[in-house]
């Protein structure tokens, strides 16, 4: 039986154009492109033909920042919820965060177990970061081996015991390990530096300035200088995750001159809320380090068109209820950390559509560089001959409003309840199979895991 089939739309994304266009896809790769409405595609060689119309047909989103929590805290999240959030949202492949499963993937049998965990649940494509803590160095390379696009690192407390963070000795002793190797090593640039005030304690908890006086930029840029210190000396990717503060783009800027292979990602919660309207109490705004002001979020912006932010992501970080102590409001108490990777794609568009950026910037940011970034640019993260398969079919000028009936992660908490957005997404194809299409799903997940093929073949589900 034939697996061939075409996608034909009078709007497909093509490197930075929209024309018509068929796509020819077979076992999951893209064959061929011709221009045009496909009506010399003849039925008899290509047996099924999807015709969308005027709908946007545009690389699938490559979100490589997010927390599934599976095995160990499946009441946050999971395989199953995570994946169908992101392919309700145009998501085609995520790369999957090492806390705060249990255990954390941070050695081989956790890496492994994981795997296994996640076998069989996926709806999308699914890659993995491996950990780093302190003496986990000779862990590095056997996860590596086994499939993990990298290792990621927190310089502060990461919320959970399991996945303790590193300081510099740590580092300096895995730096040298991984060497030469195609690994990538994340970083949550804070530090506790002793810079901020202690005077919030006294303050009132349920106020946002409250908390924001506890994570002062300060604490990123400290993170930040060591990050690039050791990136220069080592000469291994680095990658700052969740860049919140505009302060530290200086140092990016030099570091990156002077040779550093750093890249950098901020968060779509950075770019769609400001601190001066988070209300009293509303806990699901908080995450770490913070959504910082207005002024802050327009240099951000800035900095996206002036390339000097390589990529937007999700940061997806779900928990239970109890955990957001939405009942008292307390930001001191709550857990940090927003929900969204279902609304990346329309969270990006509504904005861009406000500070002069264009599609062509959407695919780069968030399919294009997030592929580059995670190992995985020679096959996803644009429709060519070759890649992947992997489309989102959606409409740029309808709008939809986010409510509990639409969100599919698991719980319905996010900072972005009740915000009408542009952008709705239509169908997602993963390699070749529809995997949502108007509010369904397919009868069962079609991802496969992306182990990184340099040291690993990818794996099917």
């Amino acid at each position: 039986m034939s697996t061939r089939k075409a996608f034909v739309s009078r709007r497909v994304f093509l490197e930075n154009e929209i024309i018509p266009a068929c796509i020819i896809v077979d076992n999951g790769k893209v064959t061929s492109i011709q221009p045009g409405d496909g009506s010399k595609i003849s039925k008899s060689d290509v047996p099924e033909i999807i015709n969308v119309g005027d709908q946007l047909i545009m690389p699938g989103v490559v979100d490589c920042h997010v927390h599934v929590n599976e095995p160990g805290r499946t009441a946050w999240e999971g395989y199953l919820t995570a994946t169908k959030a992101a392919a309700a949202g145009g998501v085609t492949t995520i790369v999957d965060m090492p806390l705060n499963s249990i255990p954390s993937t941070v050695t081989l049998p956790a890496f492994t177990t994981k795997l296994s965990e996640a076998a069989g649940k996926c709806y999308v494509d699914v890659g993995f970061w491996g950990g780093i803590v302190p003496g986990n160095q000779n862990e590095l390379v056997p996860m590596l081996n086994a499939g993990v696009m990298g290792f990621k690192c927190f310089l502060i407390h990461s919320g959970v015991d399991e996945f303790p963070h590193v300081d510099r000795s740590d580092l300096e002793q895995a730096f040298p390990i991984l060497q030469g190797t195609s690994a990538v090593v994340l970083f949550h640039a804070e530090v506790d530096c002793g810079c901020g005030s202690s005077t919030y304690i006294e303050k009132e908890p349920r106020k946002y300035e409250t908390f924001l006086e506890s994570r002062p930029d300060q604490m990123e840029l400290e993170a930040i200088k060591l990050v690039c210190e050791l990136c220069l000396k080592y000469r291994v990717r680095c990658h700052i995750v969740h860049l919140s503060t505009a302060k530290a783009l200086p140092i990016i800027i030099d570091a990156r001159k002077a040779g550093a292979p750093l890249t950098v990602e901020t968060c779509h919660h950075y770019l769609s809320l400001e601190a001066e309207t988070i209300p009293d109490g509303a806990t699901q705004y908080k995450c770490c380090p913070p959504i910082r002001g207005k002024s802050n979020q327009d240099l951000l912006w800035e900095a996206l068109k002036d390339g000097h932010i390589d990529m937007v992501v999700s940061d997806h970080s779900p928990c239970t209820a109890d955990l957001k102590v939405l009942d008292t409001g307390d930001f001191l108490c709550a857990w940090g950390g927003i929900a969204s990777v279902q609304l990346g794609l329309s969270l990006f568009w509504t904005n861009c559509l406000r500070h002069d950026m264009t599609l062509v910037d959407l695919v780069q940011l968030l399919c294009r560089k997030t592929a580059e970034m995670a190992n995985l640019g020679h096959r996803k993260g644009a429709i060519k001959e070759g890649y992947d398969a992997d489309f989102v079919v959606w409409d740029p000028d309808s709008t939809f409003k986010v409510t509990e009936k639409n969100i599919h992660f698991k719980n319905k908490i996010t900072p972005y309840m009740g915000k009408e957005l542009k952008g709705v997404v239509q169908s997602t194809i993963v390699q070749g199979v529809t995997v949502y299409d108007r509010g369904d799903f397919s009868e069962a997940p079609r991802g496969h895991f992306m182990l990184n093929e340099k040291n690993k073949s990818q794996s099917a589900l």
